[in-house]
């Protein structure tokens, strides 16, 4: 009879300790080494979608104006009243979430899907749910309201208001007045962004920092892109002492013109 090797009927050698803790050691290195990289990626994915949400939302404001010989959406810093391109009280946090405040808003006929209207990278949650809004509306476009003392220059010589597109074309500078912009959620409280263009309250409305220490804007021409803050001085929650902050200063050069 033919007999086997022992060697035919062995076990297959196990892994020592040390060869277990050497896959594990290179695992972790290949993890460290693509989390970045996945980070990356996922915060420029939602930047891309806050961009694309803007886009849709300018383009709704742009077909309201349109069916409405050239007016612009109305834009009110008075949360509860009608007609407005949003209604709410959206520091109420019982309120904030609530999806009938874009709906009742004079955009929700060409902007129908409440998602565009939320930011991806906006984790703030009332209730458990997100809040509704996390765009807000240049103040000196859909009212009147910032062209009334103290809103005129040091000159004496208002700055413009928009309220009609003609407006804004006559002084041709569509692609660098903004429209819609991120709002930080420490100052979000209505669909208005304040811009005091005398500094009475610099950043009373501050920009959203969602997106690596920028937040989606859009320019009444249409385009959008992500606005970063640079000063190192520009902290949400802080009302005073921004007049000669660099990023105040350009924030007041695209809201609108003498």
């Amino acid at each position: 009879m033919k007999r086997f090797s022992s060697n035919a009927t062995r076990q297959p050698h196990a892994f020592t300790l040390i060869e277990l803790l050497v896959v594990i050691a290179i695992i972790a290195i290949l993890a460290a080494m693509l989390m970045p990289a996945l980070f990356t990626a996922k915060a420029k994915a939602k930047a891309t979608g806050c961009v694309n949400n803007l886009r849709q939302l300018s383009l709704g404001w742009k077909m309201y104006a349109d069916d409405n010989n050239g007016t612009l959406a109305v834009n009110l810093p008075l949360p509860g009243i009608k007609p407005n391109w949003v209604l709410g009280d959206f520091a109420n946090q019982s309120a904030a979430n609530s999806l009938a405040n874009l709906r009742q808003g004079l955009l929700f006929s060409y902007v129908l899907n409440p998602a565009v209207y939320h930011c991806p990278a906006d984790i703030i949650r009332s209730n458990g749910e997100p809040s509704a809004l996390s765009y807000t509306l240049n103040s000196w476009m859909g009212s009147r309201t910032m062209a009334q003392p103290p809103n005129a220059s040091s000159t004496g010589s208002a700055f413009r208001t928009f309220v009609r597109e003609t407006e804004i074309n006559a002084i041709a500078a569509a692609s660098r007045l903004w429209m819609f912009s991120d709002e930080d959620a420490s100052t979000l409280n209505d669909g208005y962004f304040l811009v005091t263009m005398d500094d009475t309250r610099p950043f009373a409305s501050f920009p959203g920092i969602r997106h690596q220490r920028g937040g989606g804007i859009n320019f009444a021409d249409g385009h959008a892109q992500i606005f970063k803050l640079r000063d190192p001085a520009s902290v949400p929650g802080k009302q005073s002492g921004y007049y000669n902050n660099s990023d105040w200063l350009l924030w007041k050069q695209m809201t609108t013109e003498h």
